[in-house]
Order: C-alpha cells, then sequence, then structure tokens
C-alpha cells in the first residue's frame, strides 16, 4: 500500500482550506476594526494605484476593478516593474493618488524598490501582505493583512483570494455600504461546497481529457481572475496557457481552438448573453468548453462541457474570490497527471529577491 502523499499535498490542502480560512480573516477584520481604521487614516484620494508583481499584480487588476466599482472612486492597477522602468508612464506628480503595494512575503524586491520611488516622491503608501513584520508593512503608513492567510506552499492560492478579500472589506468600509461588507461576511460558508464541487468536476475533466492548450477567459473584475487562472496552470503543471477577454477572443485568438484546447469562461452577470455567445462559438468551433459562474441559463449549461456554477448572482462581488478556486484546481490535477508537484514547482521560489543594483 503506498503511503507517500500526492503530490502537490500542501497546495492542495491550502486551497481546500479557504472558505474556513476566508472565514477567519473577515470575522477578524469585523471583530478589530481595523480595516475602519485605515479608512479613516488614509487621505481622501479620488484615484487609487495598486501595485504588485506576477500572481499579486492580477490581484491588483481584480483590485482596481472591486475600487471602482464597490466606492466610486478612480483605481488601476500597474506591474511594479512599471513604475520602476517607465515612471513617467505610471506616474503623475500632478495629479496625486493613493498608492497600495501588494507583497504576500512583504519582501518582494520590485515592490519594495517601488517603495523606494514613493519615499523619494514623499508619498505614504498602503501595504497589503500576508507577512506581519517584514519590510514592507514596517515602511508603510498603514497596513491591511488577513488574519489567516499564510501558506506553505510556492503557488499563491489561500493569499491572493485573502488579500483580495481584504482589499474588498476596506472598499466597502470607505464607500459606506454594510450590505457588501455584511456579503463579503456570509460567503465563505456558502462557498464551501462551491469548493468541493468544483475539485470533484475539475478532477474528473483532468482525469478524462489531455489537453494541449488552455485559455482563461473573462470581462471587467473577471479578467483579472482569468489572467490568474491562466498563471495557475502554468506554474503549477508547466502547461501552455492564455487569458484574454472574452469577447476579445473573437479577434484572432480563436484560430487555436481544437479539440485539445480546454477554454474556461468566467462568465458574468451583467455579460452573460454576450458572453455566452461566446462560448457557444468556441464550441461550434470543436473546443472543449468550461464555464465558471453564478447562475447559468440552459444556452450556456448546453454549450459548456464542465459548468460550474456557485448558486450566487454572478454580478455579485463578493463571489469573486471562491470564482477562482476552479482554476487553482485546474493547475493542481494538470500538474499532478503530468507527474509534477505543485508544491515544488520548476524554476520558481516563493519570493523573487533580486541582488542589490539589479
Amino acid at each position: 500500500m503506498n503511503s507517500q502523499p500526492p503530490l502537490g499535498a500542501h497546495t492542495g490542502a491550502e486551497i481546500q482550506s479557504q472558505p474556513e480560512r476566508w472565514q477567519q480573516s473577515l470575522d477578524h477584520f469585523a471583530a478589530g476594526g481595523e480595516a475602519r481604521r485605515i479608512a479613516r487614516a488614509l487621505p481622501g484620494h479620488r484615484d487609487w494605484l495598486f501595485v504588485g508583481c506576477g500572481s499579486s499584480y492580477y490581484l491588483a487588476q481584480t483590485a482596481a476593478a472591486c475600487w471602482r466599482a464597490m466606492t466610486g472612486l478612480g483605481a488601476r492597477a500597474v506591474p511594479a516593474s512599471e513604475l520602476l522602468l517607465f515612471p513617467q508612464l505610471a506616474w503623475n506628480r500632478q495629479a496625486p493618488c493613493q498608492p497600495v503595494l501588494i507583497s504576500r512575503s512583504g519582501t518582494t524586491s520590485e515592490v519594495l524598490r517601488v517603495a523606494d520611488f514613493l519615499d523619494a516622491e514623499r508619498q505614504p503608501f498602503l501595504a497589503v501582505t500576508c507577512t506581519p513584520g517584514e519590510a514592507l508593512e514596517r515602511r508603510a503608513a498603514a497596513s491591511l493583512r488577513p488574519a489567516a492567510a499564510a501558506e506553505a506552499s510556492t503557488v499563491m492560492t489561500l493569499s491572493f483570494t485573502s488579500m483580495l478579500l481584504a482589499v474588498q472589506y476596506l472598499a466597502a468600509e470607505i464607500a459606506g455600504d454594510e450590505a457588501a461588507a455584511e456579503a463579503l461576511r456570509r460567503m465563505p460558508r456558502q462557498a464551501r461546497a462551491f469548493v468541493d464541487q468544483s475539485r470533484d468536476a475539475v478532477e474528473a475533466l483532468v482525469t478524462a481529457h489531455d489537453f494541449a492548450d488552455y485559455v482563461w477567459l473573462g470581462q471587467g473584475p473577471y479578467h483579472g481572475l482569468a489572467n490568474e487562472g491562466a498563471l495557475k496552470v502554468q506554474e503549477m503543471s508547466c502547461s501552455y496557457s492564455q487569458s484574454f477577454h472574452t469577447l476579445e477572443f473573437r479577434h484572432g485568438p480563436k484560430s487555436i481552438v481544437a479539440p485539445e484546447t480546454l477554454v474556461l469562461f468566467q462568465v458574468s452577470a451583467a455579460g452573460a448573453e454576450q458572453e455566452g455567445a461566446v462560448v457557444e462559438e468556441v464550441k461550434g468551433l470543436g473546443g472543449t468548453t468550461a464555464v465558471v459562474t453564478g447562475r447559468a441559463g440552459g444556452g450556456l449549461r448546453r454549450a459548456a462541457d464542465l459548468c460550474l456554477e456557485s448558486g450566487a448572482d454572478g454580478g455579485d462581488l463578493a463571489w469573486l474570490a471562491p470564482r477562482l478556486v476552479p482554476a487553482q484546481w485546474l493547475g493542481l490535477f494538470t500538474g499532478r497527471k503530468k507527474g509534477l508537484d505543485s508544491d515544488h514547482p520548476r524554476h520558481l521560489n516563493r519570493v523573487v529577491l533580486l541582488p542589490e543594483g539589479a
């Protein structure tokens, strides 16, 4: 009898644990008033700038979209490298904004160099991190840290979703939207069944098929999730994976569609009709289709080889974090099928640390 743990055991356990860990973090924010204190302490800027690297950059994209939707304030996302290499394009001295620097470890070299840049500009920043006491948190004017987001794995899963929920909770506080905050606090208990359902369904899909290409599609706040979904498949399984805005897929990229192409859709409530038409088009071209949505109509179900429904309103921003979980399962099970250990992905470390002067 083989007593060895499965490949990627730590990563799998952290993906599985997310609803309970989300609940702990959100309960901590609600009880401790941390988000409320930060909301009161930060300047009243009209524009926010979210900065990260890798998964944290895709988190920044998702966070910026949520910020605009939840607060009505301007928000955009840039990778840290853009501020370092092309500051004149990413930073406007004449229009101050509130920077938010995102780093799971709090030690990512490029993010800390952005902190140096902001110090020179005399611009305080908000840190979003999972690790207490590291350089980013020590240098920040304020720090937003989920209480139960620590993970042992190299690939970001629990940390991504937990930091996203932390930013969303802060947005609800700044907007004075108690209904949004309550929806976030209520979501983890409701999401337990969806996490389990998506695990079993994605594992069955991976077992039954050998895919050559993976494409994640999403619009609006779901585009950052599509980017992160493609990255999970790349990191955990060393597979070829891409991401696009859903309707943009028609404009050239659909040429790759074939039976061995898995095209995965984050279908929104607002764009369900138009996005559903792309699902049907890809299915008609012979591709394999998977859909993640709130509630699917009959046409969408018929066009999807796999349809994962959260049961929540697809336009509910409180459900962004759980809607990323199928992508995490896809990366894990695809890597495991290829004999790869997601706990120790090829060429990757938990933190990108650059030598001084690099």
